[in-house]
């Protein structure tokens, strides 16, 4: 009997490059690394890059860790990331990504969501100590065995996996390498309120691929990833781009103008992937004249309904393709063609990658919902995790079940072009910092600053929106905001803004 062929997860990708291509430079960190994690940076070809992906994976096999729970990390856009989500995946483990400016308690009720078994995270991020964040969270998580972190002075009882990651070790499991396997949870927040989304290798390749196609990035690409990693667009326009092209993957940690510049010409990136605000300022600062190696930008938009509205792409040596998207629940892109550099107009209906070629493997569908909003069906978009729940009804015959994701995006055709006009994002939740947080938590948050006291998101070009604060006592502000288990960064840039105004 013939077994069939299993389909190809992250770790596939990755052996199958090493196998091509061994010496290759495969990551590069930021150069500003030192100031970052206080590490020094790395450059890893894949036969390096392999061997301290065994070693972290033998490390967490010994640890005790059984094939199918999930590990989280709460890592910065550094090698450590790239490295331990492989290792987690080749030791047969689920990873779930726990962005870097969440409060404690959303720590701990991932955590708890997800039963957890193990959290990997750095010492320090930008001076904040995210090894006592890590340590406090799972000290209130009861699934938590293992608390893993890079860097130096790490708390007792904290694994260093620095050590782990050059130490040698036989030990492997025999792990089914099926891309229909659990492989990511990321976590949302909608409306109805804090909801993990998991996916499987195969949504986080669909997703990779339609990015990748649809902007043409060639095969062994230079790329260089300044998006956050921590959230299904993070991994999929980083790892899953990254290990389809066989390229190069230089990192950097947002945002860091002169040294985005630097890192681009120095390693003569042709492949810039970053949030497409930031990449219309550095078309606005003339991206040819300065960066001239760049010959494909992916910009994302975690506001898709400003996409219509924003600045031509002038850049002519470089195409711009705008990436759509929708919390966790999935995306799509679209290149400029225009001789205007406006944004591609989206039709209803299943789109191809790339979108212009007849013919081409449908990435997904776009439909407007009777409600008047946004739906997406298609390989990379879970339905399951966004099923609402059955109504109450008397009739012994079930619904059938629905085959799309609402976005709760208000959307409208036009009645001349017939293409999708995304108006406004879902009702209740406010993207901060290109983090969606519930309205009522910022109303919330403004209540316990005091009398007099004003919490507001205001819009940012390049996190689309920020938050900004002004009270007549700052310090008992800030005593408020700590209370309530915001993250240290978020409390720090109110001290910034309140100080400010």
């Amino acid at each position: 009997m013939t077994q069939p062929t299993a389909s190809p997860t992250l770790d596939t990708l990755f052996k199958r490059n090493l196998a091509r291509q061994p010496d290759a430079l495969a990551l590069v960190d930021p150069p500003n690394k030192q100031r970052i994690t206080g590490q020094p940076p790395k450059r890893l070809t894949f036969a390096q890059a392999d061997r301290m992906i065994s070693s972290l994976a033998a490390h967490f096999i010994e640890s005790g860790l059984p094939s199918n729970s999930v590990i989280a990390v709460q890592l910065p856009n550094t090698i450590e990331f790239a490295l331990t989500v492989l290792a987690a995946y080749r030791a047969g483990l689920v990873v779930a990504v726990l962005p870097l400016l969440w409060r404690q308690s959303e720590l701990t009720m991932a955590l708890n969501r997800t039963a957890a078994r193990a959290i990997v995270t750095s010492g320090k991020v930008d001076g904040v100590i995210y090894s006592d964040i890590a340590m406090n969270a799972a000290a209130e998580a009861f699934s938590i065995r293992h608390v893993c972190g890079f860097g130096n002075d790490l708390p007792e009882g904290m694994a260093s996996l620095d050590n782990a990651i050059f130490r040698e070790s036989p030990t492997t499991r025999a792990v089914i390498q099926d891309g229909r396997k659990a492989a990511l949870i990321s976590f949302d927040v909608t409306a109805d309120g804090f909801r993990p989304v998991p996916r499987a290798h195969l949504g986080l390749i669909a997703g990779g691929l339609s990015m990748s196609l649809e902007s043409d990035v060639p095969q062994g690409a230079t790329i260089l990833s300044a998006f956050s990693p921590m959230s299904f667009a993070g991994l999929a326009s980083s790892l899953a781009i990254w290990l389809l092209s066989g390229g190069t993957l230089v990192l950097h940690h947002p945002f860091d103008d002169e040294v985005l510049e630097q890192q681009i010409n120095e390693q003569s990136c042709d492949t810039l992937i970053a949030p497409a605000q930031l990449a219309l300022r550095l078309d606005e600062l003339d991206l040819a004249a300065r960066m001239p190696s760049l010959r494909n930008v992916i910009g994302l938009w975690r506001t898709p309904e400003q996409v219509g509205s924003s600045a031509g792409w002038s850049a002519q040596q470089a195409t711009l393709t705008d990436v759509y998207l929708f919390g966790e629940a999935g995306l799509f892109g679209a290149r400029r063609i225009a001789e205007d550099g406006s944004p591609a107009l989206i039709k209803p209906g299943p789109h191809g990658a790339p979108r212009d070629l007849p013919g081409s493997s449908i990435a997904g569908d776009i439909l407007v919902t009777p409600r008047g909003t946004l739906g997406l069906r298609g390989p990379m978009v879970p339905v399951a995790a966004y099923a609402p729940p059955p109504p109450p009804s008397d009739s012994l015959i079930a619904s059938p079940p629905r085959d799309y994701v609402d976005t709760d995006y208000a959307a409208r055709l036009d009645r001349v072009t017939g293409a999708v006009h995304i108006t406004a994002p879902p009702s209740g939740v406010m993207a901060v910092g290109g983090y969606r947080f519930l309205a009522q938590d910022l109303q919330e948050w403004a209540r316990r600053l005091g009398q007099g006291a004003l919490l507001t998101a205001l819009p940012d070009r390049i996190s689309g929106h920020r938050l900004a604060g002004r009270a007549l006592d700052n310090a008992r502000a800030r005593d408020a905001l700590t209370e309530l288990g915001l993250n240290p960064l978020m409390v720090e840039a109110f001290r910034d803004r309140s100080n400010a105004a």
